[in-house]
């Protein structure tokens, strides 16, 4: 068993998400998607083929995927333009480039 000794005094500074002030300044947040059956099952799709693609980091796996009336906006950090025109071809393939709002990130 391990254990992680701490000295008395010593203060943890909780980190920020290293993309919540980005996160701030964008018009669509996740808790906007819409609760429509159709927009869901959009999201659900999207998220599955997302899923399936083993090529992508943990960041593209947990890209946010907002759909709105059968459109879609992707946020949050990728590690590669590769990985950023992956997923956002998989989104595409669900619901049409012309319904897609790429708004990925590449993060060294």
């Amino acid at each position: 068993m391990a254990c992680l000794v701490i000295p008395a005094g010593t203060r943890l500074q909780a980190q920020e998400p290293d993309n919540s002030a980005h996160n701030k300044s964008q018009k669509t947040t996740a808790d906007q998607s819409s609760h429509s059956a159709s927009d869901r099952e959009i999201t659900q799709k999207i998220r599955k083929a997302v899923m399936a693609d083993k090529s992508l980091s943990t960041y593209g796996h947990n890209c946010k995927i907002i759909a709105q009336n059968g459109m879609v906006t992707l946020k949050g950090p990728v590690h590669s333009e590769d990985e950023k025109t992956a997923i956002v071809s998989h989104a595409a393939e669900i619901v049409g480039k012309d319904h897609v709002t790429d708004n990925l990130t590449v993060k060294p």
